[in-house]
């Protein structure tokens, strides 16, 4: 669906203004060219965006396609994506990359166990010249924010992330500051298994819209790394492909994807199933429910569809319900003894039993 032209600008693109007449009379004048008007936003514009997107990550995160894709996804459904792996496989080069590409502010932010929620929000400090406190912002505010090694601060430190993630804005003495738009956290976790980690607050997993793990390279993509990084770091050379502003275009192309009734409810009835299943202590909430759909609005375009279909909830339902929900003490009992009952099983059973609308798939 097409962006419709600024209000002031009903043509799709501003009048030359007239040149002051004092400067008319004997100067060099040179005529003022208005910039050419955005592209309409569709369904295959957005895709060609997506791909220029997709494309310069992958320059520099080589065989990655679902990492990549699943954070141009939390991108443009305007939610935040959160990477669990073990050290050393790319995490903060995959968010650096997609800052980079889109021509974001990026601040990286090292999480600690003696980081305070200040350091991440900001403090009010007090200038004695001016004789009133004056805000100092702190490392959110960015366009995309990278909290690397979020599990290892502790968890009043982590929910400082809460308020920014939500709403955009943090709150700081009574007074609130908003964040830049668009506004994307991309956090980094180790496993829970290593030593000095922090267990993510049930509240702080669920603003998290996707999470995924990266996984270590193939061999040929490990060689190749061992080529081009021997010398040089890819990011030194890596170039914007999009502007912010067009990212803020393809968000609200996004929202715009159509979402038909019965896909509505195919949503909705699987985020049922998991509150009353037996093995899940928690499901999921309706939030991610809500998540679940913005980011298969998202799926969608970047297939070049402006509707939603069920199998698009069904590509999404493990990275977006999976570190919401909680197992039973008898699943996870299990799986400590080497079973495979776990999360993921579960939310495959899930997806096989809940009723899928054929019609919603033309």
């Amino acid at each position: 669906m097409p962006i419709p032209p600024p209000d002031d600008d009903p043509g799709g693109r501003m009048p030359d203004s007239p040149a002051p007449a004092e400067l008319l009379d004997g100067a060099d004048v040179r005529r003022r060219v208005s910039p050419a008007p955005p592209l309409p936003m569709d369904a295959e514009r957005f895709a060609e965006l997506t791909r220029a997107i997709g494309s310069s990550i992958s320059s520099v995160i080589d065989g990655k396609p679902a990492a990549v894709r699943s954070a141009l996804v939390a991108l443009l459904a305007e939610g935040h994506l959160l990477i669990e792996d073990v050290p050393g496989v790319g995490k903060t080069m995959l968010a650096k990359a997609l800052a980079t590409s889109v021509d974001a502010s990026v601040r990286r932010i090292q999480f600690t166990p003696d980081l305070l929620p200040g350091d991440v929000t900001g403090v009010s400090v007090y200038d004695p010249a001016e004789r009133e406190f004056e805000f100092k912002a702190g490392a959110i505010f960015a366009h995309i924010v990278i909290a690397d090694e979020i599990n290892r601060s502790s968890p009043k430190t982590q929910s400082a992330l809460l308020e920014a993630m939500e709403e955009g804005q943090v709150t700081v003495d009574g007074r609130t500051h908003p964040l830049p738009d668009p506004f994307l956290v991309v956090a980094t976790q180790n496993p829970l298994e290593m030593e000095g980690t922090y267990a993510l607050p049930e509240a702080q997993r669920d603003r998290f819209m996707i999470r995924i793990s990266m996984g270590y390279p193939d061999a040929a993509s490990e060689a190749l790394m061992l080529r081009q990084r021997d010398t040089v770091n890819p990011l030194d050379a890596l170039q914007p492909v999009v502007t912010t502003a067009e990212v803020s275009r393809m968000i609200a192309f996004a929202r715009s994807v159509h979402v038909s009734p019965s896909v509505g409810e195919y949503a909705v009835a699987l985020s049922q199933a998991t509150r009353s299943h037996p093995e899940l202590r928690l499901g999921a909430s309706p939030r991610a429910t809500l998540q679940l759909v913005r980011a298969a609005k998202v799926w969608a375009a970047l297939d070049a569809r402006n509707f939603v279909i069920p199998d698009d909830l069904i590509a999404l339902l493990q990275p977006v319900f999976a570190h919401r929900l909680i197992p039973t003490r008898s699943v996870t009992g299990t799986r400590a003894r080497g079973g495979t009952d776990t999360v993921a099983a579960i939310i495959d059973r899930i997806a096989a039993t809940v009723r899928v609308p054929v019609a919603a798939r033309s």
